[in-house]
């Protein structure tokens, strides 16, 4: 029964393609587009992206060029993998360049409001102004400075009391929630540890969702497909638990008319988002709906980025023991008496700083960023790029271009000692949190998280690979996903530094 399926299924994506193929007019066949691998009938160059599409992407480009054209499934795609190409694109046509495809996944449980997911528009406009504004200001995010200090705090104290090797992946995930929780919601993730599990899994079940394989993001005239996939089931069932969280959380917020009682420089997102609403001077008006697609861009770029990058670090660290060893004493020597390192003191770190930057360039959290499309046809180095391409920026292969970068791939933070290239958004040679109009707001909301747990970890501990194992058995191995995480969980001894 099931091969005559995928028999019916071939067949008739045969005949599809065969008819497009014969109603396709003549201009757009003469149309110049960039260079390419040939792609099979049907499913175009689909089989060409592999496990970890940024890696096949790497490779093909490395044979085609940096500026790639390809045909996933139905979808006519533009791969960027250069920095020349990206400075080209984004420097002189980037409207053009800042439309969303309509992705299942995150439509369903962003309830098409999210706004990094959200077409180029006058919603995306409005609810990006009230998210840099209300959300992720310098003084708002410095107002949960207390936050972040506490959270990492109690994660000191929790490696301190440990026994043996500590499991860091899960501990920085759990770090990452709860100032997440307390910043969105009010509350850290630890009600009960029934419920923080319970919150937890529900939120590495949505960060599986978002980035699993939906067939009707690649055949949208087949939406049927999606029924073969074995993901619409989990993603209705975790859209209806995730939606029942959210809801309870707004109705709890508005029941408690916290924002009104605390402050406007205690309020956490939910109260922000509720007074909004309430705003009758707003461009536009704002759901219930939309008020929890913000949750999914807060909850999704402020957990596992910073957790992600964490682990990167650490592991790198721990494979460059010169590196690990003047990190240490960099903080050692600048922080002194006192327990802890505070944000106050990061920016005399140049050298963890750096090494931040290093682990950015080799590990970007999201190597091909967010898709975007072509909102109009337009002409690149001579090529000509139709309207509703999709566009692929591999953010990995630009930071490993031998033209902007001594040493590609090895692991070098002093090279940033001497460089002004950072990750924001102004360098083109190094792009982890995008560029333009639809690069990450947020990457000053998580980047704190992510330099005072480091400087900590560093600062109170020596650390190590478990007894019995080499550098030589760490496992670096990439786990495909929305955020590329290290596969294998980082387990390593921490011993409590004693100047």
């Amino acid at each position: 029964m099931i091969s005559f399926t995928v028999f019916v299924f071939l067949t008739l994506l045969f005949t599809l393609s065969l008819v497009k193929q014969l109603r396709k007019p003549t201009a757009e066949k003469r149309r110049l587009l960039p260079p390419g691998p040939r792609k099979l009938p049907f499913i175009g160059n689909l089989h060409q992206l592999g496990t970890l599409p940024h890696q096949s992407l790497q490779y093909l480009s490395n044979k085609h060029g940096p500026l790639m054209f390809l045909q996933l499934g139905s979808i006519p795609t533009l791969v960027v993998s250069s920095a020349e190409m990206a400075r080209e694109i984004f420097k002189n046509h980037d409207s053009v360049f800042s439309g969303r495809p309509s992705l299942y996944a995150a439509n369903r449980l962003g309830y098409g409001s999210t706004v990094s997911f959200a077409p180029y528009g006058e919603y995306w406009r409005e609810m990006r102004k009230i998210m840099i504004l209300e959300l992720l200001s310098p003084k708002r995010v410095q107002s949960f400075e207390a936050v972040r200090f506490e959270e990492v705090k109690l994660l000191l104290q929790t490696i301190a009391l440990s026994h043996g090797p500590v499991n860091l992946s899960e501990l920085t995930l759990s770090l990452t929630n709860n100032i997440v929780c307390r910043i969105a919601l009010g509350k850290r993730n630890r009600s009960g540890a029934d419920d923080a599990n319970k919150v937890s899994e529900m939120l590495k079940e949505t960060q599986a969702m978002l980035g699993g394989f939906f067939p009707v993001d690649f055949f949208p005239r087949l939406g049927w497909l999606n029924k073969f996939s074995g993901l619409e089931n989990r993603l209705e069932k975790i859209f209806r638990e995730m939606d029942n969280f959210y809801d309870q959380v707004i109705k709890e917020h508005i029941a408690d008319n916290s924002s009104e009682r605390s402050g406007a420089e205690h309020e956490d997102v939910v109260d922000v988002l509720l007074r909004v609403q309430k705003d009758p001077n707003q461009a536009i008006a704002i759901t219930d709906d939309q008020i929890k697609g913000v949750l999914v861009d807060i909850f999704v770029a402020g957990t596992d980025t910073a957790s992600a990058t964490i682990i990167w670090i650490m592991s790198e660290l721990i494979r460059n023991p010169k590196a690990m060893k003047r990190a240490q004493e960099e903080v050692r020597d600048l922080v002194t008496g006192k327990e802890m390192v505070e944000e106050i003191d990061l920016s005399k770190l140049l050298y963890i700083k750096s090494v931040v930057k290093e682990v950015l360039r080799l590990h970007p959290p999201a190597p091909l960023l967010v898709p975007r499309e072509i909102t109009e046809n337009c002409t690149i180095k001579g090529f000509e790029i139709p309207a509703k391409t999709r566009v692929l920026v591999n953010a990995k292969s630009i930071a490993m271009d031998p033209c902007c970068w001594e040493n590609p791939n090895e692991f070098l933070p002093e090279r940033f000692l001497v460089s002004p290239i950072d990750f924001k958004g102004q360098h083109f040679e190094m792009l982890p949190f995008g560029v333009g109009r639809r690069g990450c707001p947020g990457v000053n909301f998580a980047m704190p998280v992510v330099e005072l747990a480091l400087a900590n970890l560093l600062f109170r501990f020596d650390w190590e690979l478990p007894l019995g194992l080499g550098i030589q058995d760490l496992d670096m191995e990439e786990a495909i996903g929305i955020t590329i995480h290290k596969k294998a969980h980082l387990w390593l001894k921490a011993t409590p530094f004693c100047e």
